[in-house]
C-alpha cells in the first residue's frame, strides 16, 4: 500500500499534496450537523393510536366479485360516516344526486330529532340482480344499529331486531360503481342474518 503513495496503515486512502498523511483544513469548511442523529433502536413504541374501528362492516359473501358489490362495499361506509355524523355534505359531492335526495331527509330528520347512530352497524348483502340501463340491483340487510336511535325516547326510530332490508340500485359513473337510488324494498326478507355487529 505504501507504493500509492500514503504510509503503510492508512489503507490507501490519498495523500495530501505536502506527503503527510495527517489531515489539514483548508478553504471553507465542511457543513456538519447541528444536532446528533438518533440511532434507531429495535423496540421502536408506536407515538400514534389504535387504528379506529369501522362504523360499519360490509360483508359481500358470495357477491364480492360483482363489480357493482364491490363498489358499494367501497363506498357505503362513506354513506355511512354521512348517516353518522348527521352531515349531507359528502352525498352532495360523491354520489349521484338520485341518491342524495333518496337519503338525505333521514339525516334532516335525525339533526332536529336528536337522533343518534349507535355504531358499529352491519351490512350483509343478500342478491344482485341485473336491470335495464346498465343499473345492478344490490339486496341487502342493515342491521338495528344501522338506525337511528332517540335518546329522550330512549327507542330505536326504526325497530328491527332482525334488521331492515334495503335495495340500492348501482350505476358506473366516472368515480367507479356508486349507488345511483334506493329501489322498491318489498318483498326483500331479513330473518336469519346474521349480523358480524
Amino acid at each position: 500500500m505504501a507504493g500509492c503513495g500514503g504510509a503503510a496503515n492508512d489503507g490507501g486512502s490519498p495523500v495530501p499534496v505536502g506527503g503527510s498523511s495527517s489531515s489539514t483544513t483548508t478553504g471553507t469548511p465542511s457543513a456538519t450537523l447541528s444536532a446528533p442523529t438518533a440511532v434507531p433502536s429495535d423496540s421502536v413504541q408506536p407515538t400514534s393510536a389504535p387504528p379506529k374501528k369501522a362504523q360499519v362492516i360490509m360483508v359481500a359473501g358470495n357477491f364480492a366479485s360483482n363489480p357493482a358489490v364491490q363498489g358499494l362495499v367501497q363506498s357505503y361506509p362513506l354513506y355511512f360516516q354521512s348517516l353518522v355524523s348527521k352531515d349531507d355534505k359528502i352525498l352532495r359531492t360523491q354520489f349521484p344526486s338520485f341518491f342524495y335526495s333518496d337519503v338525505s331527509q333521514a339525516i334532516v330528520d335525525a339533526r332536529t330529532q336528536g337522533w343518534v347512530m349507535k355504531p358499529p352497524g352491519s351490512v350483509v348483502v343478500r342478491g344482485v340482480q341485473n336491470q335495464p340501463n346498465n343499473i345492478v340491483r344490490v339486496t341487502t340487510c342493515r342491521s338495528q344499529t344501522t338506525q337511528y336511535w332517540d335518546p329522550r325516547g330512549k327507542k330505536w326510530s326504526v325497530v328491527a331486531p332482525n334488521g331492515t332490508p334495503q335495495v340500492i340500485d348501482m350505476i358506473k359513473t366516472g368515480l367507479g360503481w356508486r349507488p345511483y337510488k334506493l329501489a322498491p324494498s318489498s318483498g326483500a326478507k331479513c330473518a336469519g342474518v346474521r349480523y358480524p355487529a
